[in-house]
């Protein structure tokens, strides 16, 4: 077996390539700071931003580095169907529009911490802001490390160098552009990705003797016999049950909660046009999702009939277009994956501005202007990001994992307070808090990577957050249906009037206020039974 590596032949092609996305990103977000003249402005692009930009956005901000990178890299070396985990992942932003996202942008909030504030308190949201801007500087770590070293490998720079080029880089344009410039721009970084993705795996595959080359899905179609003659368990279902089903706790229910998504939603023009960009956002990410797959089986396929091990998994699909394709076509494809990064961490820093400046400024400061606000928004959406980039000098050990086990966590921490809140009146803000802060510290203590010695499962399932997950997220719905019910008969914080007629607004019915609507224990009762079911499932050996 020989050993290869991405090399660029001519490494100025893909500095051309680069600097001209840059430029294009800068001059964007050039053109839309003349528009960010108010907090609507900076934090939700004024409410303006149209169906189909905004499922590209959608796309652009969940398809992270890992889309062109990570994700390949683990087919490569796992050849694990890791289409059980993109389904998962692409049902998340459905489920948000449809949970509590058009109820939200209803109240035109800038980010769910908004809602939580009015739903539940100050007290409450202050810790959700936490557990959310812990999770987003987590995620934008991820995403500058990889841009670092995407850097590094395309223009022969020092890891150090090639970080500080592209985290400040990628701070000037965010900042200069607001949410207005965070959008459009991710509306053509998906743009780039797809088309860097799908067109040059369409020549790949068609040199590899694919006949449906000219779409992925179709790509391999025909190769199928002759990759299980060279690797006969490719396609095998490799894990029991419940490996799959702990998709879901951890992959489905986290991303519901992360804040940078549910902006996108917020900035929709109508709710109509949220509703649709829903069904974008799934042709979108579906085609890119394709190629990912494709690029992972091919670079299994071009292992096994070639006798080339890639030695950076991670490298995959840039290691195929460099092997198989001209130097161009391999620039343009390491152009689409920085845009994967940069796209991402746009959406995390944003994420962080409305947070800090909007929501937690809200509550410490309530009667500062709001121009003033807007400063302090833009000095917390530079300052996350250099956060991110200092600890991305020397990064945490289970990096590799933490942008996967941060899902977890959010839905441990922070879905259950969302869902509950919209669908149920009698959701407690005690109730909340103390299931959110219990249920999250017992979800980082009982992970791989903070007390070695206690850990629920093992290996790869532990390290993804996913059977810490099976465990805190039911545990969460438990206590804090159960708490809710207490502390209201206790008349402990219970739900008041003012509580429950804001739940029916926020559904769209007005003034109308129906005390039993969204008041019903058939619900609760059939979360808290399926969450000790799912509990006592999660609880045995993995």
């Amino acid at each position: 077996m020989q050993m290869t590596e991405f090399v660029l032949p001519n490494i100025w092609v893909g500095v051309l390539v680069v600097v001209a996305l840059f430029a294009i990103f800068y001059y964007v977000g050039y053109v839309s700071a003349k528009k960010t003249t108010s907090e609507e402005d900076l934090y939700a692009a004024g409410f303006k931003i149209g169906p189909i930009t905004n499922g590209l956005a959608m796309a652009a901000t969940w398809a992270s580095l890992a889309t062109f990178m990570g994700v390949i890299a683990l087919i490569y070396r796992l050849q694990a169907p890791f289409v059980y985990l993109w389904i998962q992942w692409a049902l998340s932003i459905p489920l948000l529009v449809l949970l509590y996202g058009t109820c939200l942008r209803r109240m035109k909030a800038f980010t769910p911490a908004s809602f939580i504030k009015v739903r539940y308190g100050n007290q409450a949201a202050m810790v959700v802001i936490a557990w959310m801007c812990l999770s987003m500087v987590m995620y934008a770590l991820g995403q500058i490390i990889g841009l670092g070293m995407a850097f590094e490998v395309l223009f022969h720079l020092p890891y150090k160098w090639a970080l500080i080029i592209v985290g400040l880089a990628t701070l000037g344009y965010v900042t200069i552009g607001g949410m207005y410039g965070a959008s459009y721009n991710a509306a053509f970084q998906m743009v780039v990705m797809t088309v860097a993705m799908v067109v040059p795996m369409g020549a790949i595959m068609k040199q590899m003797g694919s006949s449906g080359w000219w779409f992925p899905p179709l790509a391999y179609g025909d190769m199928v016999p002759g990759m299980l003659a060279q690797i006969p368990e490719f396609f095998d279902m490799k894990y029991d049950y419940r490996w799959y089903f702990a998709l879901i706790p951890a992959f489905t229910l986290g991303p519901i909660a992360l804040p940078h998504l549910a902006m996108r939603v917020f900035t929709s023009s109508s709710l109509k046009s949220a509703r649709w960009s829903v069904v974008w956002f799934i042709l979108f990410l579906g085609l890119l999702f394709a190629g990912t797959y494709t690029a992972g089986f091919a670079g299994n396929y071009f292992t096994a009939v070639t006798g080339n091990t890639i030695a950076k998994p991670d490298q995959t699909i840039l290691v195929l277009n460099v092997y198989y394709n001209p130097v161009l076509v391999a620039a343009f494809v390491v152009g689409g994956a920085v845009a994967a990064g940069l796209s991402t961490v746009g959406g995390n820093l944003m994420a962080i501005a409305g947070l800090v400046g909007a929501d937690l400024l809200g509550i410490l400061k309530p009667k500062m202007e709001a121009k003033k606000r807007m400063t302090y928004g833009y000095v917390a959406l530079g300052g996350g990001g250099l956060i991110a980039l200092l600890l991305a000098f020397n990064p945490p050990a289970f990096l590799v994992t933490s942008i996967l086990w941060a899902f977890g966590l959010l839905a441990t921490a922070v879905s259950p307070s969302l869902l509950l809140g919209v669908w149920w009146k009698q959701a407690n803000k005690y109730a909340m808090i103390i299931s959110s802060v219990a249920c999250g510290v017992i979800y980082i203590i009982i992970s791989p990577h903070v007390l070695k010695g206690i850990v629920v499962g093992k290996g790869l399932v532990a390290a993804l957050g996913m059977s810490g997950a099976m465990i805190t997220v039911p545990l969460s719905f438990v206590s804090f249906i159960v708490l809710s019910v207490i502390f209201n008969k206790m008349n402990i914080a219970a739900p008041t009037l003012a509580d429950m007629q804001y739940i029916d607004r926020i559904h769209g019915w007005g003034d109308e206020h129906v005390e039993s609507r969204y008041n019903s224990y058939a619900m609760p009762i059939f979360a808290v039974v399926a969450s000790v079911i799912i509990f006592i499932w999660g609880l045995q050996p993995w």
